[in-house]
Formats: structure tokens, C-alpha cells, sequence
């Protein structure tokens, strides 16, 4: 599916972690797909949302490898990127989590990100987790299934 259709009617897009990753890492297989919708986040014709699971995750291979600069970067883009809202985790979102979890069989981490774009109101949720297409609550945008 074309990125243009995909977005099509989407004013908050979650950002799932692998997208980020390739987005900040300039991943040779992905940049290329996932830049024309940050490109949208940073003209503010979308509004990101991201959530602590994101930061965290994003932030592990940094930390093991003692990259200083990438765990600014991943920082600034996640919790201060400009059109960019960082969803905190609270009891609700721990509850629909659970909800989530039990209804789709997904990890727990998946399940508090589902929960924390649905709580944003988003109305799509973009990851490379082709597992994730099975959640129903919000359009599921597979970076790995989409074409510029």
C-alpha cells in the first residue's frame, strides 16, 4: 500500500519503536519508506504519539554501547519532538493493556502500546510487527508492507 493512502484520513499516528529506530538510525533497508512520514510529523500534518515502552526500548542498544549523542537523539525525537506528543502509561492504559492482551494474544509490551494510542486517540498505530494487524481498535501500518 502507497504511504500516501495509508495516511490517508490519519491526524495521530503512533509511533511504534522499530520505526523510530530506523527514522534516527538511518536504516539502509527502511529509511527510505519511514522518512516521507516523519517528514509529515515535522510539517505537523500529522501528530505523533509516542509512549515511555518507545523511549525505553529505543534506548537499550544506546546504553550498551555507551552512544551518548543516539540517546539524545532517540530522547529529543521521542519526548520533545516537535508535533510529537509522549503518552504517559497510567492505571487506564494498564487496563485496557490487559484487555488488549487477553483479547489478541500480543505482548505485554504491544498490548501498552496499543493502549496508550488508543487512550491518544490515534487512528493508526505504525510498527514492523506484522503480528500487530490483528488488533482491530486502529489501522495497523506495517513499515515493511508499504511503498513510497
Amino acid at each position: 500500500m502507497k504511504i500516501a493512502e495509508a495516511l490517508q484520513g490519519i491526524t495521530h499516528l503512533f509511533l511504534d519503536t522499530a520505526p523510530v529506530i530506523y527514522y534516527v538510525e538511518e536504516h539502509p533497508l527502511f529509511l527510505a519508506t519511514v522518512t516521507p512520514i516523519f517528514d509529515r510529523i515535522d510539517s505537523g500534518f500529522l501528530i505523533a504519539v509516542t509512549s515511555p515502552v518507545t523511549l525505553a526500548e529505543c534506548l537499550v542498544a544506546p546504553y550498551r554501547l555507551s552512544l551518548i549523542k543516539l540517546q539524545q537523539d532517540f530522547f529529543d525525537l521521542i519526548v520533545h519532538g516537535r508535533y510529537t506528543t509522549f503518552m504517559p502509561l497510567d492505571h487506564e492504559i494498564a487496563r485496557q493493556a490487559a484487555e488488549l492482551r487477553a483479547r489478541y494474544n500480543v505482548t505485554l509490551p504491544d498490548a501498552l502500546q496499543i493502549a496508550a494510542a488508543l487512550s491518544a486517540g490515534c487512528e493508526a498505530f505504525l510498527t514492523n510487527d506484522g503480528n500487530l494487524d490483528r488488533v482491530k481498535e486502529l489501522r495497523v501500518l506495517v513499515v515493511g508492507e508499504l511503498e513510497v
